[in-house]
């Protein structure tokens, strides 16, 4: 039996491969060990990595509004405007996180005093409604008058978990103060590393593209990093979109609720905001939180409420998030709830966020992969009752561009 040099090289690729599977599987423990230690030293520049992707968004956007004609025209703008253009992002996420400590936890710290008095003239009316309700039943009543809030009863139980906690931290200070050194040093490494990665990206592009090339075949380095180029495009069509459409719907909701003068308008269009960035589910979470803090003070406001949020959505999910996100991710609705669906169950929150530009990605591609084989077979379209192929001339005309490609 004469075996070729290639069946040769894939006879080796498998002694090779069943090798290793059977010393993993036998020393299981110390794979996973290993595993994790490389996972702790490559953390941080993943870290890096993503955030350097999120910064990048933003960063582009003002580099090529800002700087577009400058770049262009000299070079003193071409050099200054990446590092300007990252130190205005920088800037603009810091202003987010001011904004959110000193306009909306202040807010939320008087919405707790408040919410607390509420709840504890809320019982009240609760149990002369199910007095009146169920006709004085003794039964109930002796049920519902166990029901007591005190408000300064609560906040002692707070501060008291407040101090365990602290107590639990202090007995641990030093564990403590290691993990926080840690983390901010990890946080430095990922950032630094996610800023080099931002101020040299066209050339570690290039760098990239040469290894694949020089490894891997031409055509299907040409394929990967296609798909790596459209993977990395609906995911910042995707972020973009989201976090637009979520900011317009926040703010729809604090302009609407403080004309109607209803309670909480800056601290729930802040939450419907945040919660928004979550696809589909994400608002309605900030809606059942605004509905029960506004029940709290009115239960009519609350109900208003409910309807003022199903108009907004509606005009949100049919006018502006078609035009703001739209397609930029390319997926069916009916897709779209598939992914939301299978991220959530397999990752949270986190899988929402991802699987729905992922999942769009493989949509992509596959489609392109459904049209070419049916352009392999002559197949010019197909409906529900019949498959119309090409005509002679068509053949011909499609092979003869195929050839100039």
């Amino acid at each position: 039996m004469d075996l070729n040099k290639l069946s040769m090289k894939k006879i080796r690729e498998l002694i090779i491969f069943t090798v290793l599977l059977v010393v993993a599987l036998w020393k299981f423990e110390v794979v996973i060990d290993v595993l994790k230690t490389i996972g702790g030293i490559l953390f941080p520049f993943v870290l890096g990595g993503a955030i350097a992707f999120v910064i990048n968004v933003p960063m582009s956007f003002l580099e090529k509004k800002i700087f577009g004609k400058a770049k262009e025209e000299n070079k003193a703008g071409k050099k200054l405007a990446r590092p300007v253009s990252l130190l205005l992002t920088i800037i603009l996420a810091v202003g987010v996180v001011v904004l959110v400590m000193f306009g909306v936890i202040p807010q939320l710290t008087r919405t707790i005093a408040s919410l607390m008095i509420s709840i504890a003239n809320f019982i009240p009316q609760m149990q002369d409604w199910i007095r009146e309700f169920s006709h004085n039943n003794q039964d109930i009543m002796k049920l519902v008058n166990q029901v007591q809030f005190n408000p300064d009863q609560a906040i002692k139980w707070g501060i008291s978990i407040l101090g365990s906690g602290a107590g639990n931290m202090m007995n641990t200070t030093v564990s403590a103060v290691g993990s926080i050194v840690s983390g901010f040093a990890t946080f430095f490494i990922a950032f630094s590393f996610a800023c080099y990665i931002l101020f040299q990206k066209e050339k570690l592009h290039v760098q990239i593209r040469k290894v694949f090339f020089a490894f891997i075949p031409i055509q299907k380095a040409e394929a990967f990093l296609k798909i790596c180029s459209l993977t990395y495009q609906t995911f910042a069509n995707f972020l973009t979109g989201q976090c637009v459409e979520a900011v317009i719907l926040g703010s729809m909701f604090v302009v609407t609720l403080s004309i109607l003068k209803m309670p909480y308008a800056l601290l729930i269009g802040t939450l419907i905001a945040f919660t928004a960035l979550i696809p589909i589910f994400g608002a309605f979470i900030g809606c059942a939180v605004g509905c029960f803090l506004i029940f709290m003070v009115s239960p009519k406001q609350a109900i208003l409420f409910i309807i003022v949020f199903l108009i907004l959505q509606q005009i949100e999910g049919n006018l502006i998030y078609p035009h703001v996100v739209g397609g930029s991710v390319g997926l069916p609705s009916i897709w779209v709830l598939a992914a939301v669906t299978v991220g959530g169950n397999l990752m949270g929150i986190v899988g929402m966020l991802i699987f729905i530009p992922l999942v769009s990605v493989l949509y992509t591609i596959f489609r392109e992969f459904v049209y070419l084989r049916l352009k392999e077979k002559h197949i010019k379209q197909v409906t529900r009752t019949e498959v119309e192929e090409y005509t002679t001339e068509e053949i011909v005309n499609i092979d003869g561009k195929c050839k100039k490609e």
